[in-house]
């Protein structure tokens, strides 16, 4: 038997996650998300929006939310740009294990969206400006792996 998802977002009840940190950035992804599930058959109005104060802060908010047992999909928007310190790769390592590690836990899709980034320019470029828009990639992932969670299921 093969197993696929649709790319419908008809009745999907969503959850998009979204660091204020590096706004000028995830604003642009957040629109990126909410034009996909729009274009898909989506509501908005049963999306719920999220903001944290950046992508570390992103794990745990998904982990409440997957807990809550209402969403089909969560989608995760952040920005770590690399600066002169070591902070960068501690955020972005523990954001992605974090996000992964509750899409386990919980059996929910938690879709990483979170963009890492040497400089501003590469993640505006990724964010709608030059190389598409990652925000609305991560809400495709969303809506593909919901289907194919509820056909397999």
């Amino acid at each position: 038997m093969i197993y696929e998802g649709t790319l419908s977002a008809k009745g999907l009840k969503l959850a998009i996650i979204v660091g204020r940190f590096n706004s000028m950035v995830t604003e642009s992804l957040l629109g990126g998300s909410e034009d996909a599930i729009r274009r898909h058959g989506g509501d908005l109005d049963d999306t719920d929006i999220v903001y944290v104060p950046g992508a570390y802060e992103i794990p745990l908010t998904a982990q409440v939310l997957a807990q809550k047992g209402t969403y089909d999909a969560i989608i995760c928007l952040g920005a770590v740009i690399k600066g002169s310190t070591d902070h960068y790769d501690h955020v972005a390592s523990e954001a992605a294990k974090g996000i992964a590690s509750v899409s386990l836990n919980e059996n929910v899709p938690v879709i990483f969206g979170v963009l890492t980034t040497q400089t501003t320019e590469q993640a505006l470029e990724r964010a709608g400006l030059k190389a598409g828009n990652k925000g609305y990639e991560a809400a495709m992932a969303a809506i593909e792996m919901a289907s194919v969670l509820q056909t397999i299921q």
